[in-house]
């Protein structure tokens, strides 16, 4: 928990979270916008971020329980990447789409079949872009059955990825973060009301 207050505390310092009005890449109105993509350019923040991802993989699914770590460009991948040197896993990525030149893969990075692997993002909404890349890496012969995402937005993952049998972990969630803020007088009675709205929670 003191990992997160301090998390939350950093993101809005950095402007790395932001309350208002915005629309997101799928043409949705939200309360708030993440850029997570932005952690990286503070490296000893990065690090804690990424040391206690790795400290709750160990706990929730154990490094002993997976081959592999694989992500989806962009923001993913460079936790991922991050993750696999710390940890010693190899990594693989899936492509929002095949490459359209050379050998027209959806999967890069060499991966054996029958290999089990974690999914890792940085932000998740609905869950559709791991969703999609689950469903690539399972036509492959690969096995999927955890992920873990830095911030949830709480809006339909948990229960989109449960359906197709694979369990997501998180570090934190929108409204925890809100709440931290809120707590610390860092963001209106109006943002937290308007933030628990959005994402159904109390």
């Amino acid at each position: 928990m003191e990992f997160v207050k301090e998390f939350a505390t950093f993101l809005h310092e950095k402007g790395a979270i932001k309350f208002g009005d915005f629309t997101l890449s799928s043409g949705k109105k939200s309360s708030y916008y993440v850029d997570l993509r932005m952690v990286a350019s503070f490296p000893h923040q990065f690090r804690k971020m990424i040391k206690h991802l790795q400290n709750q993989i160990i706990e929730k699914v154990g490094l002993e329980n997976f081959d592999y770590i694989v992500s989806i460009p962009t923001g993913g991948l460079v936790i991922a990447s991050s993750l696999a040197f710390e940890i010693v896993k190899p990594l693989i990525y899936v492509r929002n789409k095949p490459k359209e030149y050379g050998t027209s893969k959806s999967i890069e990075g060499f991966i054996e079949l029958g290999k089990k692997v974690l999914m890792i993002d940085d932000v998740v909404t609905t869950g559709g872009s791991i969703i999609n890349a689950i469903e690539t890496l399972k036509e492959a012969g690969i096995i999927v059955s955890d992920s873990f995402v830095i911030i949830n937005r709480m809006e339909g993952a948990t229960e989109s990825l449960e359906a197709k049998g694979v369990k997501m972990h998180q570090l934190t969630d929108i409204f925890e973060i809100t709440k931290i803020l809120h707590e610390q007088n860092l963001v209106s009675n109006d943002v937290l009301e308007s933030v628990s709205k959005q994402t159904g929670s109390k």
